[in-house]
């Protein structure tokens, strides 16, 4: 029986948590690769102020000894755990609460209309927050954009010089 992509991120991610919660960090994301007869597995965490590599190897140790008993991922894989980056991923309205007023970027499977009418996929703006299903940004030429949250492909937080 083959074990689907999805369904080994949501048991990882069922063991990571509480591990998480422990060590006061949050999960911000879970990729999982097979490239033939390996995989890799790589886990994205935070907390308040970033996280450092001690937080990493913290993490990444527990959660390797637990993955080891519980034996859910069926090949050789390799084990990373990372800090999101500068341009960490939006993807809860904890997210979107957390970085109002943050510049952003968001992405769209299809082209949307920002308050002026113009159509596009791509807005970069001032994060306003999540409102009615709607990611509510202030674009930097200045008009405004409401985008259906099942319209974004992508939203991330962009570094600003």
């Amino acid at each position: 029986m083959a074990i689907h992509r999805e369904d080994i991120c949501e048991q990882v991610r069922v063991i990571a948590l509480p591990i998480l919660e422990s060590l006061q960090l949050e999960l911000v994301e879970i990729e999982y690769k097979r490239t033939g007869r390996e995989a890799l597995l790589r886990l994205f965490i935070d907390k308040e102020g970033g996280v450092a590599l001690d937080d990493c190897s913290d993490f990444s140790r527990e959660l390797s000894l637990v993955l080891d008993v519980e034996d859910i991922i069926p090949c050789e894989y390799t084990l990373e755990v990372s800090s999101p980056g500068l341009d960490r991923p939006l993807k809860t309205q904890a997210d979107y609460d957390r970085f109002k007023g943050r510049l952003i970027k968001v992405r769209t499977y299809e082209p949307c209309p920002d308050e002026a009418g113009n159509r596009r996929k791509t807005f970069l703006g001032y994060l306003e927050g999540l409102q009615d299903g709607h990611v509510v940004i202030k674009l930097k030429e200045g008009q405004g954009a409401s985008i259906p949250l099942e319209r974004v492909a992508k939203a991330n937080l962009e570094f600003e010089f």
